[in-house]
């Protein structure tokens, strides 16, 4: 399957110019205190470049994998967070959702597979069409 990535609209905030193009990967696993802010500046910033107009994408690769199951939770602290930059979601490690037992999991949560580049996201074709990408 192959990332693609949203552009809404067109309102700034008032500072930088042009349209950035941003993937965010979230890799923090859902053990421990410093996963939880990984992905919860994940998602401040996935909301920033959103809100900013520019293209985003936000994939969850790894042990980040495991925070789709508990982000659709509507109990989660941050599952607000999540619905407010869900249309930017490319999907998750189609490997890596298999390897941390959250495959199912994804597939319920309407979230894509992804399996560019030996059943992982390719990283590097985002590179190649222009991104930067920022990890958590």
């Amino acid at each position: 399957m192959r990332l693609t990535a949203a552009r809404v609209g067109s309102a700034s905030v008032g500072y930088g110019q042009g349209v950035a193009r941003g993937a965010v990967v979230v890799l923090a696993g859902t053990e421990g205190r410093d996963g939880i802010g990984r992905v919860a500046n994940a998602l401040v910033t996935a909301r920033e470049f959103k809100e900013s107009g520019d293209e985003v994408v936000l994939l969850f690769d790894g042990a980040g994998t495991q925070w789709i199951r508990e982000l659709v939770d509507p109990d989660h602290k941050y599952h607000f967070a999540f619905e407010r930059v869900r249309d930017v979601v490319s999907g998750a490690c189609s490997y890596c959702a298999s390897a941390y037992g959250v495959r199912d999991d994804v597939e319920r949560a309407g979230i894509a597979l992804l399996d560019e580049y030996e059943h992982h996201p390719s990283i590097r074709r985002l590179v190649t069409d222009g991104y930067s990408v920022v990890t958590f």
